[in-house]
């Protein structure tokens, strides 16, 4: 269920040629630790296991893409390149390298298996908000929400075999925090990651509509972390949960709004704005009302050890932080409450969002994804500067410290939901 894959495949089997799969591993990659490379390296060896069976070579490189593939794609008499999308600074900054460092007789296409409608296709430049990116999206959904062509097996093997990888060195070439540890709940691989969206298609996509803004309900697809690692395409979740719109049509719908509109939208901010995961990426009004209540005394102040242990005075926000510590994954809208109280109780609305980013980028399963920087919807990361720089969101009626960004207060929660409950499941532990 990758369009960059099967494109290479095309390519290939026209040009009558082997197909190779490269996957560079760096040493690190953001806030992420040994959970997040675990759970990315224990998947690959399923798409190796897969590749193998289909005759198509799987190589597991050591290092930076411009340091490793060039010369691999030189020693392999590779005729051409292709890779996968990521809007995000890092990744684009690697398939730029890779391009300057590549034969000039070695075409280098690039795909956008990310999303459903392709970033750039969907839009030519920065959108607003939700609501003028869905037109765009719906009105090309007919023609990218298809069904996948199979990958078939390879008629064309390499001269070589592909080296067995030593999926043991791969963790001692890591520069990363060991300390952070896997999660029980949620089994790497795509096989697995199927299995969720079974589980929700037939148990919670019947609730989604109603409760997927209760903690304390099983409404949410809990499949954030697959489609995060590439294990499980999101075009593949919106054409399983489609086949029951007869059914659910609230639900079916709230889940396509999340997973393609608010998700692109996300994608569409990270690839246009470059100031994506700072306050400098915020609108005007909000820089400036942020600006404004930058100096507005603070109930509380805490520090980021502080806040990485749930130790603050808000037994809710305390629950949430340490479920996304011991889990990998916070609910959804506690991910709202969750950041917008961090500029509430940091000095300054900069601070906050470092803050917000680094913990969410060290302890998320998805973290360290657009999303993260951005939407806030139950099935992806916190929303940094939606919830604390107000992007794609309105002002509202002004107040110390938020200025005009939306507010959330604990007693708002308490409408919502069970407050207690959720508190009573996530105790620190001494």
């Amino acid at each position: 269920d990758n369009w960059a894959f099967l494109y290479a495949q095309r390519l290939a089997l026209k040009q009558e040629l082997p197909l190779h799969v490269c996957f560079c591993l760096v040493p690190k990659f953001l806030e992420a630790t040994i959970r997040h490379y675990k759970f990315m390296l224990r998947g690959l060896q399923e798409v190796a296991e897969e590749c193998a069976e289909l005759n198509i070579s799987f190589h597991l490189l050591l290092g930076y893409a411009k340091d490793v593939l060039p010369t691999f794609v030189a020693e392999h008499g590779v005729g051409g390149l292709v890779t996968d999308f990521n809007p995000l600074r890092l990744p684009r900054q690697w398939v730029e390298d890779v391009r300057e460092r590549l034969p000039e007789d070695v075409p280098f296409a690039q795909v956008d298996a990310h999303n459903i409608v392709p970033c750039w296709v969907a839009s030519p430049k920065q959108e607003y908000s939700a609501r003028t990116i869905r037109g765009k999206i719906h009105a090309q959904l007919p023609e990218f929400l298809t069904e996948f062509p199979p990958v078939v097996p390879h008629p064309h093997p390499p001269s070589c075999p592909a080296e067995p990888i030593a999926w043991e060195a791969c963790y001692s070439s890591l520069q990363v925090d060991h300390t952070v540890k896997e999660v029980e709940w949620a089994t790497p691989g795509t096989a697995a990651g199927m299995a969720v969206l079974k589980s929700f298609i037939a148990e919670r996509l019947k609730s989604f509509s109603t409760h997927r803004n209760d903690p304390n309900k099983a409404a949410l697809s809990n499949l954030s972390p697959w489609l995060h690692f590439g294990q499980v395409s999101t075009q593949r979740a919106i054409l399983e949960v489609q086949k029951h719109r007869r059914n659910y049509k609230d639900s079916v719908e709230a889940f396509v709004e999340e997973a393609v509109v608010r998700r692109e939208l996300a994608e569409n901010f990270c690839y246009y704005n470059e100031n994506y995961d700072s306050v400098q990426g915020a609108y005007d009004w909000a820089q400036t009302t942020l600006k404004l209540h930058a100096k507005d005394k603070r109930p509380y102040v805490y520090s980021l050890q502080e806040l990485e242990q749930g130790t603050t005075h808000d037994p809710l926000w305390n629950a949430a932080q340490l479920q996304m510590v011991r889990e990998g994954k916070m609910h959804g809208f506690l991910r709202m409450y969750w950041a917008k109280k961090i500029l509430e109780w940091t000095r300054s609305p900069e601070e906050a969002l470092q803050f917000a980013i680094y913990l969410n980028d060290r302890y998320e399963l998805d973290g360290r994804d657009p999303n993260g920087y951005l939407t806030l919807v139950s099935l992806c990361p916190a929303g940094c500067l939606w919830s604390i720089c107000g992007i794609h969101d309105q002002g509202w009626a002004e107040r110390p410290i938020f200025g005009k960004i939306r507010y959330m207060n604990y007693a708002g929660c308490k409408r919502k939901f069970d407050v207690d409950q959720f508190e009573r499941r996530y105790t620190p532990t001494h």
